[in-house]
C-alpha cells in the first residue's frame, strides 16, 4: 500500500491520540470528516492500522521495574524454538519477546513490581521453561525515550 502526505500525516496524528474525533481530524488535515473516516477505515482495512489501545502508566500501577533478558537456548532447534516462543507468550510480565541475532537467541521486555518479583519472575517462571541454556538480565536505570510511535 502507498500512502500519500495525508494518510502520513493522519497516522502520525492518530499514533499521538487516537481517540481524537474525526471532526478533530478533519480540521488538523482540512479534508471533511466524510474523507478522515474513509481514510481511516481503508488503513484499518489494509491492516495498516492493527487495533487501538490505552497506553498505561506504569508506575500508576505498581509496575515499574523494567529488565530486559537475554534468553540462549540450549539446542537452537526448531523443536525448542517453537515450544519456547509458546511458552513465553503465555508469560504476562513478558511485554516483548523478539529473537535476535547474535551470541543469545531472545531479547525479552520484562516488567515487574521490583526487584523481588524480578528474582521470583525468574526463578518460578522464566526458568522453568524447557531448553534454556541460559540467561543475562539487565535492568532498566531511568527510561530515556519510549514511544509507540513509527515513523511513517
Amino acid at each position: 500500500m502507498t500512502f500519500d502526505d495525508i494518510d502520513k500525516k493522519l497516522l502520525k496524528l492518530l499514533q499521538n491520540d487516537s481517540k481524537q474525533t474525526n471532526k478533530a481530524l478533519s480540521n488538523a488535515l482540512n479534508l471533511s470528516v466524510t474523507a478522515i473516516f474513509e481514510r481511516i477505515k481503508k488503513l484499518e482495512h489494509n491492516g495498516v492500522i492493527n487495533k487501538y489501545v490505552a497506553l498505561v502508566k506504569k508506575e500508576k500501577i505498581d509496575k515499574s521495574f523494567v529488565a530486559f533478558c537475554h534468553i540462549k537456548l540450549s539446542q537452537h532447534i526448531q523443536e525448542y524454538v517453537v515450544q519456547f516462543e509458546k511458552d513465553v507468550a503465555k508469560l504476562s510480565e513478558v511485554l516483548e519477546c523478539h529473537h535476535v541475532s547474535g551470541d543469545y537467541d531472545y531479547l525479552l521486555k520484562v516488567i515487574v513490581k521490583d526487584m523481588e518479583a524480578f528474582r521470583e519472575f525468574m526463578v518460578n517462571k522464566l526458568t522453568s521453561i524447557n531448553h534454556i541454556g541460559s540467561t543475562h538480565s539487565m535492568f532498566v536505570i531511568n527510561e530515556v525515550k519510549s514511544t509507540t510511535a513509527i515513523p511513517v
